[in-house]
């Protein structure tokens, strides 16, 4: 009975905003009668999940999570990109408690799933196998799959709001009240270590559905931050469950072992439902179901369609910070194959440049390393003279996203790229991370070992030598830097910075610290405060 996700996304093929949170409206009479029903409503939650854990063009738990971090901005370019101070606000950390898109939207989109995710539970448990049209084995493998699907909601929930309330079925409580973010870190693991024996390991026809792996790497998460979110250290734990996934003990999307890509891009290909290092991710079949990750929507051109021959274009929002591109070296295969800069040229006519389309309309598309009025430049003039903030861009600032590719629109499977959550390099690093610290800071042979694995894709053989790390070279700063190098656009770079120390403290392009770390949490919302006098509000707001 297991069905790849994908294959079901046609029946949901969107997700709205909500303006209210709603823990319990699901109507589920007559439902529930055959093993169709059953599958679509358990799948009904992770359809949901796309809307807020991927670069899908809403403002849910990747967008802050970016935008908030030392790598990417939204600046305003010219006529575009106000969006009522909205990206200004996220990466100055100027946010406030009544907030709609920053604040609200994440937590009703996160918190809905939580319904779609405990409605399903409810009703797999009130009805009997041979009712559904199911083995029971089935039954107990569907339950345990959406408790662990739930976990990884209210993961992510306590990773951007701390103290949050924890509802495990429809309706009850109707008030939920705030639990502190170490009960919520304790839910969580309790949670997956129960179910986590009680579901698939990875296979094939497991792709975007949470397995045994899937488990591994959220406990390996939570370990990862668990001093953070706890206080207590857990690094023994995290090298743990990361030794399960690194030894191949939970499958993988091949049906073979798990391992690390041989190469750069396959992991992000319009393929990758073949990679044998994506342990769960979003997935997708854009010819099966006209559904796809919309990463288009915030990363593309108004004329991007031109240069990869395709139909999408996007909104010109989010670019480079100024300063992030220049960390790769120019020996980095990945700052040749995962970014756009330079002059850009139709894909079926490398010498016909592709047009701007606002201040540059007419004229070649530039994207620069920079956000300034460039257009404003006078002969002679230093253009580092020139104001460069959040406010200051042209339709052609920052250098931009080519790390998934969608193929052109001849591609058999054009825009069929799964978007990946956890993957096997971010469990040699979160393992690395966890010997560093076990160790006083310092790495091991081992903790180097391992990242340099993940790193020496991304060199050819001439360059090796000196880009490879020691343990005298692999200090935890550039373990942090290596860490924004390969897992930039993957939506984990607040958290990084919060675990490091640099959220709250670090300086870069025109974002200052103010020392307050009341900000490595997000307000509740006021709207849900106002609906709920149980919950109450984080510390500093």
């Amino acid at each position: 009975m297991k069905v790849r996700l994908l294959l079901v996304l046609v029946l949901f093929a969107s997700c709205t905003k909500l303006n209210e949170t709603d823990y319990s409206s699901f109507i589920t009479a007559n439902y529930y009668n055959n093993e169709n029903e059953v599958i679509s409503a358990v799948l009904r939650p992770y359809t949901h999940t796309n809307a807020w854990i991927t670069s899908s063009g809403q403002v849910g738990y990747w967008r802050v999570s970016e935008l908030a971090g030392d790598q990417l901005a939204w600046p305003i370019k010219g006529v575009d990109g106000q969006d009522n101070g909205n990206w200004i606000r996220l990466h100055y950390h100027t946010w406030v408690i009544d907030d709609q898109d920053i604040v609200l939207n994440p937590w009703n989109l996160m918190y809905t799933g939580v319904g779609y995710c405990n409605d399903p539970i409810d009703n797999l448990q009130s009805r009997t196998a041979t009712q559904m049209g199911i083995t029971e084995s089935e039954r107990e493998e569907l339950i345990a799959e959406l408790h662990l699907l739930r976990a990884f909601y209210y993961i992510k929930l306590m990773d951007l709001y701390g103290n949050i309330p924890v509802v495990t079925a429809v309706g009850t409580p109707t008030s939920p009240p705030t639990m502190s973010e170490d009960s919520v870190f304790q839910f969580c693991e309790s949670e997956i270590l129960a179910y986590k024996d009680l579901v698939p390991i990875l296979t094939p026809s497991m792709v975007g559905r949470m397995t045994k792996a899937g488990a591994f790497a959220m406990l390996a998460e939570l370990y990862l931050n668990a001093e953070k979110w706890t206080g207590k250290q857990r690094w023994a734990d995290c090298i743990s469950v990361c030794d399960s996934l690194i030894n191949s003990t939970a499958g993988s999307q091949t049906g073979g072992s798990m391992a690390l890509d041989t190469d750069l891009n396959s992991t992000y290909s319009n393929t990758n439902y073949q990679s044998p290092e994506i342990i769960f991710c979003m997935g997708y079949n854009y010819q099966k179901s006209t559904f796809r990750c919309n990463y288009n929507s915030d990363f593309y051109h108004f004329n991007e369609q031109y240069i990869y021959n395709g139909t999408f274009n996007g909104n010109n929002g989010i670019v480079l910070i100024p300063g992030t591109y220049t960390q790769y070296q120019d020996s980095d295969y990945r700052k040749k194959d995962w970014f756009f800069i330079g002059p850009q040229y139709y894909l079926t006519d490398p010498t016909k440049p592709v047009p701007g389309y606002r201040e540059y309309a007419g004229q070649p598309l530039v994207f620069v390393d920079n956000i300034r009025k460039n257009i404003t430049l006078q002969p002679g003039q230093n253009p580092n003279t020139l104001p460069s903030n959040m406010t200051t861009g042209e339709e052609n600032s920052g250098v931009r996203f080519n790390k998934y590719k969608p193929g052109q629109v001849t591609d058999p499977n054009y825009f069929s790229n799964d978007w990946a959550i956890y993957r096997l390099s971010w469990i040699y690093f979160a393992k690395a991370e966890a010997l560093m610290r076990q160790n006083g800071g310092t790495a091991p042979q081992a903790a180097v070992d391992l990242i340099n694995a993940v790193k020496k894709r991304a060199f050819s053989a001439t360059y090796w030598p000196s880009a490879a790390y020691t343990t005298a070279t692999l200090t935890l700063p550039e373990l942090l830097n290596e860490r924004g190098r390969e897992f930039i656009f993957e939506g984990w770079r607040r958290q990084d910075i919060i675990r490091f120390g640099t959220f709250s403290t670090g300086s870069w392009w025109d974002h200052t610290p103010d020392g307050d770390t009341h900000q490595q949490l997000f307000p509740i919302p006021l709207t849900a405060i106002e609906n709920n006098s149980n919950l109450r509000q984080n510390p500093g707001y």
